[in-house]
């Protein structure tokens, strides 16, 4: 019997959440899921938009066949399209037009992560702009009742993304570009 090969991209995704985005606790609320098993990587091998459109409809028809004790979340990784961020930002407007189409607005919320993520009215190698970076870019699938039920459990969740600058501000350039290492191309 032989074990399944996992693909290198979830490998570089897995390894961002653990070392980022729970490593820095980034997302306060990403661990328990994780530790879990609860959260799903797909590598789309998506090369146009409308494979894209696709993969994420079935991944929210799974989420939405799936019990949250089974399954948390879904992280779609797009590693053959979309690395121009400009490309990736616009596209968002097509997956807030699917989440409408089917009527999943209010159900699932989608979150955005690229490599070269940069937040409007920022400079490109601004801190901040790492909080949303990822190996590759990614629609991160969330269930609202999940997100709502951990922001009322969270003392201060307001100020999640002014801690989260603080601590990579407080980093060194040579501590990000470390722990950022799989952003180099």
């Amino acid at each position: 019997m032989s074990e399944a090969v996992i693909h290198p991209v979830e490998v570089a995704v897995r390894s961002w959440l653990e070392m980022v985005v729970i490593g820095l606790n980034l997302c306060p609320f990403a661990s328990k899921p994780f530790r879990d098993g609860r959260v799903r990587v797909l590598v789309s091998e998506a090369k146009t938009g409308i494979e894209l459109l696709t993969d994420l409809q079935l991944e929210l028809a799974r989420l939405a066949d799936t019990p949250v004790t089974t399954l948390e979340t879904t992280l779609i990784a797009i590693p053959q399209m979309l690395a121009d961020f400009a490309d990736y930002n616009d596209f968002l407007d097509d997956v807030d037009a699917l989440l409408d189409e089917y009527e999943w607005s209010g159900e699932y919320q989608v979150a955005s992560f690229h490599p070269d993520y940069q937040f409007a009215g920022t400079l490109p190698t601004e801190a901040g702009n790492y909080t949303n970076r990822s190996p590759v870019p990614i629609l991160h699938l969330l269930r609202e009742d999940s997100v709502e039920a951990a922001v009322d459990s969270h003392p201060d969740p307001d100020g999640i993304p002014d801690a989260n600058v603080a601590k990579l501000e407080a980093m060194s350039l040579a501590q990000r570009r470390a722990l950022f290492s799989f952003l180099s191309r």
